[in-house]
């Protein structure tokens, strides 16, 4: 069960109309690192995971759509202002063509989101340390928006979603401790 409270979990402010920062975003849309497919990914390993860490995944997984609907937010944001000669200029000719300016789960070059992207092994710890590089795939490119732009805006709302992937990698990295110290114990049936 979800309580679903109408705001976002941090507050997304830009400073201007920016096109070409709302394309770059989109990495964290719809690209393999993004939140879309951290969501799905968590939520997905819970069936295949100890009993230990199953409330982990669900929260960061739940904690994910928030960001998707940040960046979201953030795109929208950024676009919905512009003109066609700006979004062609920045690289979204193709989707305004297609869909105006509603979003689509694409990244910034525009590849169309894939399951492909979700990975479950099944054996947890592989699903783990899994998780804990797609956490830090998704710190290192929220440190790369927050480098191109000069929006102080937009920026901060990208280091706060840039933090929660640094405790989203910790939390998965203490999952794996207590799933190994539980395969370590001695088992008595």
């Amino acid at each position: 069960m979800w309580v679903y409270e109408k705001k976002l979990q941090y507050p997304v402010r830009v400073s201007k109309c920016d096109p070409r920062m709302a394309r770059y975003l989109l990495e964290q849309y719809g690209g393999a690192d993004g939140e879309l497919a951290a969501a799905l990914r968590y939520l997905n390993q819970r069936y295949s995971i100890p009993d230990q860490v199953i409330g982990l995944l669900t929260d960061i997984g739940t904690e994910e759509f928030a960001h998707l609907e940040m960046i979201a937010t953030m795109v929208y944001k950024l676009t919905k202002d512009a003109t066609v000669e700006q979004l062609e200029a920045a690289g979204l000719g193709p989707n305004y063509a297609q869909r105006d300016h509603a979003l689509f789960y694409a990244n910034a070059s525009g590849v169309p989101w894939t399951a492909a992207y979700i990975q479950a092994k099944g054996d947890p710890i592989a699903d783990l340390y899994e998780d804990i590089a797609a956490e830090e795939k998704a710190r290192a490119t929220y440190q790369w928006l927050i480098d191109m732009t000069d929006d102080v805006d937009l920026q901060d709302g990208l280091k706060f979603l840039r933090e929660r992937e640094v405790i989203h990698a910790l939390r998965f990295q203490e999952a794996v401790e207590i799933i190994k110290a539980d395969r370590e114990q001695k088992k008595v049936y």
